[in-house]
Parts: structure tokens; sequence; C-alpha cells
């Protein structure tokens, strides 16, 4: 059986990164002649939900409740679904690569004995499991052989599609109250606090399908009104590099990159922006990338889909004007 984690947004739908980690594993069991896909959600499990993960082909939801797990904690969770895995004989065990997927995995994988790969793109073997990853921030790909049982990896953002299965599953749906050792709660969420009003949350950034970025380029904290422009035509959220949240000229939750926000949409449209690696790191995931730089050897530049090479200031307004009179805004 393949085990994986579905993390749920506020209104108790799965999130769509968790959709193609159940994707992801009907792949696996198509090659793995029809072993099935089973998840683990942690909290209520609605009607809707149910339906969802049904079309996705899940074979049965294992639902994991109490008080231990009603608040997030790494050890616990982990507990948790390592114990969902020894009753249910899961002979991989996975999710989405969000932080708390990573997190998760990586307690799982160091409480069963075995290798965990992060960020995982593509599978060539099933016995053994072999998968392909990116390391460095996305700028190298790494081939990753998992002897051990489970196999315990996470998906990349968007490393394919989420899409409903041909045959629906059951998705019957199992309870679970499982036993928590004490010092595994030692770390947990205790409270959680609504972003100051008018502050924009990182979470709008990470799932935006379109993000336009601007980096030290644009020139100042009063030079960002085109780039802006842009978004909105665009229906999409901005990020940034560090160095203009270091300048102070935009706040940190935009921030794109290793120490920042982690993104994944269709179209990522750098403004600006060179592409040093810890911003690749963050960006790397971008279906298509076009990159509007004025430095034809940038990082960024070469590594782009397609790219435009001239003055932000001239390319972008002139973008936006197109897009007005083509009348595709929004």
């Amino acid at each position: 059986m393949i085990l994986t984690l579905v993390e749920t947004d506020p209104e108790g739908a799965a999130i769509e990164v968790s959709l193609e980690a159940v994707s992801f594993a009907r792949d696996i069991s198509a090659a793995g002649n029809g072993v099935p896909v089973d998840v683990v959600v942690f909290g209520d499990v609605s009607g809707d939900l149910r339906g969802e993960l049904a079309a996705y082909g899940v074979r049965k939801v294992h639902r994991v409740t109490g008080d231990d797990v009603a608040a997030y904690s790494g050890a616990g969770w982990a507990s948790s679904i390592q114990q969902v895995r020894d009753a249910a004989g899961s002979v991989v065990v996975m999710a989405a690569g969000t932080d708390r997927g990573n997190e998760l995995m990586a307690h799982v994988a160091a409480r069963s004995g075995a290798s965990m790969a992060a960020n995982v793109l593509s599978f060539s073997g099933i016995a053994p499991f072999v998968v392909t990853r990116q390391v460095v921030g996305g700028a190298a790909m790494e081939e990753m052989n998992l002897h051990q049982r489970p196999a315990v990896f996470t998906v990349a953002g968007h490393a394919v599609e989420a899409k409903p299965a041909d045959v629906a599953g059951d998705a019957e749906v199992v309870d679970h109250a499982p036993s928590i050792a004490p010092e595994d709660l030692v770390a947990r969420v205790v409270s959680i606090a609504e972003p100051a009003s008018g502050d924009d949350e990182s979470g709008a950034l990470t799932s935006a399908r379109v993000v336009v970025g601007a980096g030290r380029g644009v020139g100042g904290p009063d030079k960002f009104g085109d780039v802006l422009e842009l978004t909105e035509l665009l229906g999409g959220a901005l990020g940034v590099s560090r160095v203009v949240t270091s300048a102070g000229w935009r706040p940190h939750h935009e921030q794109v990159g290793q120490t920042g926000s982690r993104i994944s949409p269709d179209l990522y449209v750098p403004c600006g922006i060179s592409g040093a690696i810890q911003h690749w790191a963050g960006c790397s995931s971008a279906k298509t990338i076009l990159a509007i730089n004025s430095d034809a050897e940038a990082p960024m530049v070469t590594r782009a889909t397609y790219a435009v090479i001239g003055d932000l200031h001239e390319i972008v307004p002139a973008i936006n004007e197109e897009i007005r009179r083509r009348g595709y805004a929004g």
C-alpha cells in the first residue's frame, strides 16, 4: 500500500499540492501492478473531501483524531503516521514537498531507519525504488536509490498535474486515535494568530499561479509601479529578491528564495533579478520563466524559458499596454 499525507486548508479542503502527491502515488501504483493508494488526514474529513479523494482513486482515508494531534506537532504527527503505516503495512510513505510535508517525512524516515528523498520530480524504478529529485536549490538533479522500506519521500510542487483517476476509489474512512509519547509533544503549536490588518500572507504567494518578481534592477522603493501594475493585470502575486527586502523596499513576506517562500507557479516573470542560487532555490519549480533583465548573461536569463533583454522600465510598461489593448487583464 502507498500512504500519502493529505494536508487541508482552513476550510477542510485538500490543498492542491497534496492532490498532486496523490496523483504521483497513482502513477507509482500503476507501475507496481495496482498497489492500493491510501491517504492519511489529520482532523475532520468532510463529505466533500471524501468525495474528492474518491475521485482521485483513493482506497482508504486514514483519519487521525484525538487531543494529542489536535494541534500540529512534528514529532507527534510523525508518530501518528508511523502507527498508521505499521497498521496498514505500506511500502511507500510520501507527502507533498511543503514545509510540513518535508518535516513530517524526515521524522518518519528517522523513525523507520530509512533514507528520505525531498523534492522528488519523477521515479524510474520500483524494485529498487529509484527517484530523481531537485538538489542545490534546483540547480542540479540527483538520482536516488531508496533501498529501505518504507520508501519515504516528498514530491516537488507541480512535478505532476493534479488530476482525478480514470476509476474512482471507495475512500473508505478508517479512524485512528494514536497513542503519542509525552516527549513527542514537547514542541507543538500552542496558538495561531491572524496577520495584522492590511498585511498580505505568504500563502497567497506560494499558491499563486502567476508570480511577478522584482529585484535590485527595479531601482528603488518608489519604482515598483509598473511591476505592481503587471502583477494586477496578470491576476498574480508579487515576489521579490532578498536584496529588495534587505533594503527595506518591500516586506519580507514577499521574498522568494532559500530564506523566503518557495513558489511553483505556472508562470514566473522575474524583473531585474540576477538569479543568485539562493533566489533560484525558491523559484526553480516554476513551469515557465520569462525573465526581463538588462544583463543577457545573468543566471536568471540563462536559466529562463524565455528572456527579454533591456530596461525593465521600458519593457514592463509596454507589456502592460499590450495586455490592456488585447483585453487580457485579470
